[in-house]
């Protein structure tokens, strides 16, 4: 297993990357959402910069914000910085594009997007479209050789997929998948053989090598406490919270519940009450639902981060016999790798508390 840790990306705090090298941690992903964070990639220039074990990459970049010859661009300029410990996590933008009130990319033209990066990251030229003629022009890096990027050292892609389509994309065209932390081990037995079914599709197999990340959030309890302690809200909070910010964008499409787990019901029910009530227009409340999403938990929101939703969202929340037994499950059930991602304020002692007494002992 190995440990990564999502950062919510404050430019003015790049140093961040530079202590989780110094705690042990194996990788760094940057979020990418560009009307809420810092610019992903101008941070980890930075972090590439000033570090020089730990892996680097997005957590996860978005393909409806930048053009697939832009993220390849941008992510090998990140590996010539970092050569040979960059990767590229790559999404269709669920947070990132809603929080502007628009839906993610399509599944197909997630697919060519993939595409066409994948093989730019490769050093190789490839037909591509842009615009809505679809006229499809040869496109490939001029200059290579020159020290403006680094496609020779492996950018490894991780796709953000949970959906049969996104799955097959990911075994077509990616190194490794990225989902939360809390699928069964039914459910990603199935996901795991969707991605092949998608590898076969385009004559690949996908190799022993294809990584599995899950995207969680951990606090390690002191004696005394319990799930609900004002300290592991004040840790764990914005990103329990973000589940319920997913919940509400799917219940605005079509009314779908579908995804709310089952010990959560009661809650999804106050919590949607509480968004109807909001002051800001209803056209607009996309607005409202992410402040401060994943970085930091708005005071009216804390009543509904609850034993049952940690439980739900997979939360390694507990003492470090009980955190490590979790993780050994996990590891059992095919998983790479364990990425946390703290709120943004406590990040530093709540990732130093699980390097010392977790990931030491692992």
């Amino acid at each position: 297993m190995k440990f990564g840790v999502t950062v919510v990306p404050r430019i003015t705090d790049w140093k961040l990357f530079v202590d989780l090298e110094a705690m042990g941690y194996d990788a760094v992903w940057a979020a990418d959402s560009q009307m809420l964070y810092s610019d992903a990639y101008a941070t980890l220039a930075l972090a590439a910069e000033h570090t020089s074990r730990i892996q680097l990459g997005t957590g996860v970049s978005v393909a409806g914000v930048r053009l697939a010859p832009v993220t390849a661009h941008s992510i090998a300029t990140i590996n010539k910085l970092a050569p040979g410990r960059t990767f590229l996590g790559i999404g269709t933008g669920h947070t990132a594009m809603r929080v502007m009130g628009k839906d993610p990319v399509k599944a197909r033209e997630f697919r060519e997007y993939l595409r066409v990066l994948r093989a730019l990251l490769h050093g190789q030229e490839v037909d591509y479209a842009l615009g809505a003629d679809g006229q499809k022009t040869d496109i490939r890096f001029l200059h290579p050789d020159e020290g403006f990027i680094d496609v020779e050292h492996p950018v490894p892609i991780y796709v953000a997929a949970d959906g049969p389509l996104a799955l097959k994309t990911a075994g077509a065209y990616g190194d490794g998948r990225v989902c939360s932390h809390n699928q069964t081990k039914a459910r990603l037995q199935k996901s795991l053989d969707t991605m092949r079914e998608g590898a076969s599709a385009v004559g690949r197999t996908l190799p022993d090598t294809f990584h599995t990340t899950a995207l969680s959030y951990a606090c390690v309890l002191r004696p005394g406490e319990s799930m609900t302690s004002d300290r592991v809200i004040d840790e764990i909070g914005p990103m329990a919270a973000a589940t319920l910010h997913y919940w509400w964008e799917l219940y605005q499409i079509d009314g779908d519940t579908s995804t709310v787990a089952g010990r959560c019901r009661d809650l999804w029910e106050q919590y949607l009450a509480f968004t109807e009530k909001m002051e800001i227009p209803a056209a607009k409340r996309y607005q409202q639902i992410h402040l401060g999403h994943c970085a930091f938990l708005p005071p009216e929101e804390r009543r509904f981060i609850t034993e049952d939703l940690i439980r739900s969202t997979g939360g390694l929340v507990g003492t470090p016999d009980g955190i490590i037994a979790m993780l050994r499950e996990r590891e059992a059930m095919g998983l790479n790798e364990i990425s946390l991602l703290p709120a943004m304020k406590t990040a530093r002692q709540n990732l130093k508390d699980f390097a010392d007494q977790v990931i030491a002992r692992y």
